[in-house]
């Protein structure tokens, strides 16, 4: 027995000296891969130091947390709250028109057919508006308003609506919560009547309620509001055509008179633009908004919404061409620059309302945002992928916080929009607002 054990110890021993010598003898890749093994397995087995369980406890949080299609989160403003008066949070939400849907399914074969339901999306609509605690809500295609003011008129919101005109059903309706805000005044505006299409914008006067005092909590020096906060809301659905840029601006042009006049008349308050403008970040119909002005000879009438041009947050769009080193005029007829402009003589736009987007008012993720600070994405279907819808407010408005689009990427997981958590193949857009002080 004894000679048997020292028989075996050699070769036991031997064979521990050739596992050294294989090792030894091991290329330097193999042995980075070991050493990576082995740290791996170190990590795994390593019990955590009770002095940093809390650092393992978040880290084990962060790896559970799983990015959903349900995941959109607020982001806030870096401003102070002292620099906010009163605040309340508006949505912009184009619900997917139900004939419009019906006429157009080609756009959603990819989608269930449950999903298209409208019973099913009106009420996840509902319940996500809800969900935003939101005090202004700008509805676009809206063709079944009196079955959607029923069920909102439950949840505390009264409204108007404004549709179409011509044979298509569909139109924009303005909601607001009635104990929050009550109604001074409202217009509309039907663009056929100006030989721009049928498509229609609407207008409300809203006055904020007085702040009731036993609202204002007893250690604060604040006392009952004396002068009620007014605003006007337009909400607006532009003709989609990607090719009549010049009908386009003729609505838009419109559309940014009349908030301003009705802002003047009321005592120059602030204005709320909210609404699906089918042009994309940084178009030329955007830069208009944002600039106030706009030279409509320097840009092809067919590409000025930007909705022909190739989607991409790292594109930067280029309209303003040149030839041969000189600046590139398009030609328009007189019929369209008319209808752009508003007179054939006159082929430079200005408006006169100070507009800021509320969503490029407050920095965000470059996995929802472009380079601009406009989200990648407001609406996906078979055919389109990109923002077309925003919120604009004027300087006396500050954009306390936004909620957050969904990533490309979990976008496109999606069979496309509608989908079992949302119910437009539109995202709503989400602005919390404040009076500036």
């Amino acid at each position: 027995m004894e000679e048997t054990i020292n028989i075996l110890r050699p070769k036991r021993k031997q064979s521990v000296n050739n596992e050294a010598e294989q090792q030894q003898t091991q290329p330097e890749h193999h042995k980075r891969r070991r050493r990576t093994l082995d740290s791996k397995t170190e990590k795994l087995t390593r019990q955590p130091d009770p002095s940093s369980s809390n650092r393992f406890q978040l880290l084990a949080c962060t790896y559970r947390k799983k990015e959903t299609e349900s995941s959109r989160e607020w982001v806030c403003n870096s401003s102070t709250s002292s620099a906010y008066g009163e605040k309340f949070v508006v949505v912009s939400y184009n619900i997917l028109g139900v004939d419009n849907a019906s006429n157009h399914s080609d756009m959603y074969s990819n989608v269930p057919p449950k999903y298209m339901k409208w019973k099913r999306r009106r009420r996840l609509i509902r319940k996500e508006v809800n969900s935003y605690n939101a005090g202004i809500v700008c509805f676009q295609e809206v063709d079944r308003f009196d079955d959607l003011a029923h069920k909102f008129r439950k949840d505390g919101f009264d409204g108007v609506h404004k549709a179409r005109s011509g044979e298509a059903s569909d139109g924009c309706a303005i909601f607001w919560k009635h104990d929050m805000f009550s109604l001074l005044h409202q217009e509309s505006i039907e663009f056929q009547s100006f030989g721009l299409r049928h498509n229609v914008a609407q207008f409300c006067v809203l006055k904020l309620q007085d702040q009731l005092e036993s609202d204002i909590p007893p250690d604060t020096s604040m006392r009952p509001c004396t002068q009620c906060r007014s605003l006007v809301v337009g909400n607006i659905h532009v003709l989609f055509n990607p090719s009549r840029g010049d009908i386009k601006l003729g609505q838009i042009r419109l559309f940014l008179e009349k908030a301003y006049k009705l802002s003047l008349e009321w005592g120059s308050i602030p204005v709320i633009i909210a609404g699906d403008l089918n042009s994309t970040p940084q178009s030329p119909i955007y830069q208009f908004l944002a600039s106030s002005k706009l030279d409509i000879q320097k840009h092809d009438r067919r590409r000025i919404s930007g909705q022909m041009e190739f989607e991409s947050q790292y594109r930067t769009f280029m309209y303003n061409a040149t030839r041969y080193g000189k600046p590139f005029v398009y030609r328009w007829s007189a019929e369209e620059v008319r209808l752009a402009t508003g007179c054939e003589e006159v082929t430079h736009l200005q408006h006169h309302l100070k507009l800021g987007s509320a969503y490029r008012g407050v920095p965000g993720s470059k996995r929802t945002r472009d380079r601009w600070g406009e989200p990648l994405a407001t609406s996906y279907h078979s055919n389109f992928l990109g923002t077309v819808d925003y919120i604009w407010r004027t300087e006396e408005l500050v954009p306390v916080r936004v909620l957050e689009t969904l990533p490309i990427d979990i976008l496109k997981g999606t069979s496309g929009l509608p989908s079992k958590r949302w119910g437009s193949d539109h995202l709503a857009l989400v602005c919390e607002l404040a009076f500036r002080r």
